[in-house]
């Protein structure tokens, strides 16, 4: 059954239809991460295995994040095509790299229907965006398609913990289901789907959480997930208060984060 999570039309004219939803929820991860190498720099380790020629493929690229906030020189010889099924989204990562003076190549692409040919890519990159697609065999089938042979997936997810005190804020005062936009592919089952198409699969998690002192940030987190797109203004009020009270009593608001990379070489 298709959910808001995976209707690419949802997708593309709601959720995505700009940055601004995920850039809510990016500024809070910025802000209040207790691991200070930060997720895309962690990320940009794990392509240091690429050939000094690589040529790149990311699918669900947002807003271009990895390549904005990676904090290391990108090697000049590689070839970087970014992606997105969103329109909006392939343009803000335009507009935050262009500046770079950088030769990326910018398509709106649909990850079930990769328009390139058979062993195109040394790499491809699927940072937090699996959950997404609404037939991820059809995706994943693409992805290994076009990889070349020895060619690597780097896909990023989350574990079932991931964001757990907050879940629990949020089911205390609405009717919502923890099933969240992760539960079709996460750490826990996201080996099994990767093996059907790739023969070695490797998961690296990255060790974080959250401290967060600041509730409006916090609260700007939740209004932009699609989780709470039906959520009334008076819900938003109530977990501002359960926030609030929460901040008055530990000085500060804990959650717990849980993410990694898995790693599928065809």
């Amino acid at each position: 059954m298709t959910t808001h999570f995976t209707d690419p039309n949802y997708l593309k004219t709601n959720q995505y239809r700009d940055s601004s939803n995920l850039d809510a929820r990016a500024v809070v991860h910025q802000r209040f991460s207790t691991n200070p190498y930060g997720w895309f720099h962690w990320v940009f380790d794990r392509l240091s295995m690429l050939p000094e020629n690589a040529r790149i493929l990311e699918v669900g690229c947002g807003p271009g994040y990895l390549w904005k906030e990676c904090g290391q020189p990108i090697p000049a010889s590689w070839n970087i095509t970014l992606s997105d099924l969103s329109p909006g989204m392939v343009d803000a990562a335009w507009r935050n790299l262009v500046v770079t003076g950088r030769n990326f190549k910018f398509e709106q692409i649909d990850a079930q229907s990769i328009p390139y040919p058979d062993e195109t890519f040394d790499a491809v990159i699927a940072n937090h965006m699996l959950y997404h697609v609404p037939d991820r065999r059809k995706a994943l089938s693409e992805m290994r398609r076009v990889l070349k042979t020895g060619g690597r997936l780097f896909a990023g997810t989350l574990g079932r913990n991931h964001m757990r005190e907050m879940w629990d804020q949020l089911e205390g005062v609405a009717t919502i289901t923890r099933e969240t936009i992760t539960s079709a592919f996460t750490l826990e089952n996201g080996t099994a789907q990767l093996q059907e198409f790739f023969p070695r699969v490797e998961v690296f998690c990255y060790e974080d959480n959250l401290r967060v002192t600041d509730v409006a940030a916090l609260v700007a987190y939740v209004r932009s997930m699609t989780s709470t797109a039906e959520f009334s203004e008076e819900q938003f009020q109530a977990i501002e208060r359960e926030f609030t009270e929460v901040m008055k009593t530990n000085g500060e608001i804990f959650i717990t984060k849980d993410s990694g990379m898995f790693v599928a070489s065809k």
